[in-house]
């Protein structure tokens, strides 16, 4: 990447970081349903027709901020993992923790995801948007992996933790005496391991057949 690019890459992540931030923002002072395309553009100091090009929502904005980096995150945990754990264990783990991790983010912000369903829906979709970078750092784990089957099971792995996401969120409740409140169904670490737990033998299989064959036993001398 020449100096121009990488100029371009990080003015692009630059301007990407100032629209989400200040959706969220706003949308924490105002409440989401509030805040307008116009609102977020003005406060990170570019256009409306600037912002169209990063997000197509007010709700993707937001969750953006929350949603950031989790998909690096993941695949710094899967391939710095030592080199004995095996792939499932190494996945499961990597995948609940880039989903039940709250970051920096105020408290909060999680909190006005949990209770507004449009949010919901749009984070759900954005922390389980992982199928290319998680085959990647597979493969990378296990260079024997052949790219097909780690893209299957990297989008089976986003699959289940959509499901598992999504009905820890649906079955949360508010009560009605304490609306500031979430009320969480179960926990959530549990619920994305339970949901993995049967791609188990697939990701161990897969990473057994990609390893190097062992010589065997030397035949008896005839």
């Amino acid at each position: 990447m020449n100096d121009a690019s990488g100029l371009r890459e990080r003015k692009k992540r630059a301007t990407r970081e100032a629209l989400q931030s200040a959706a969220l923002r706003l949308a924490l002072a105002q409440g989401p349903e509030n805040v307008r395309v116009e609102e977020i553009a003005e406060a990170a100091g570019v256009s409306p027709r600037t912002y169209n090009n990063y997000f197509s929502s007010r709700e993707q904005a937001i969750v953006a901020a929350v949603a950031a980096d989790r998909a690096a995150q993941l695949a710094a945990a899967v391939t710095g993992r030592p080199a004995g754990s095996g792939l499932a264990d190494t996945v499961i783990d990597a995948v609940v923790a880039s989903c039940t991790d709250p970051g920096d983010h105020p408290r909060g912000a999680l909190l006005m995801i949990a209770t507004t369903p449009a949010l919901r829906a749009c984070y759900v979709d954005a922390v389980t948007s992982i199928e290319d970078t998680l085959a990647g750092a597979v493969t990378a784990r296990h260079p024997g992996i052949d790219p097909l089957t780690a893209q299957v099971l990297a989008a089976a792995v986003g699959a289940a933790t959509r499901i598992a996401l999504r009905r820890w969120l649906h079955a949360a409740t508010v009560p009605a005496s304490m609306p500031g409140f979430v009320v969480p169904a179960g926990s959530l670490p549990d619920g994305i391991r339970t949901a993995l737990t049967p791609l188990a033998p697939a990701l161990d299989a897969a990473a057994l057949d990609a390893a190097p064959d062992e010589p065997g036993p030397m035949s008896p001398a005839r």
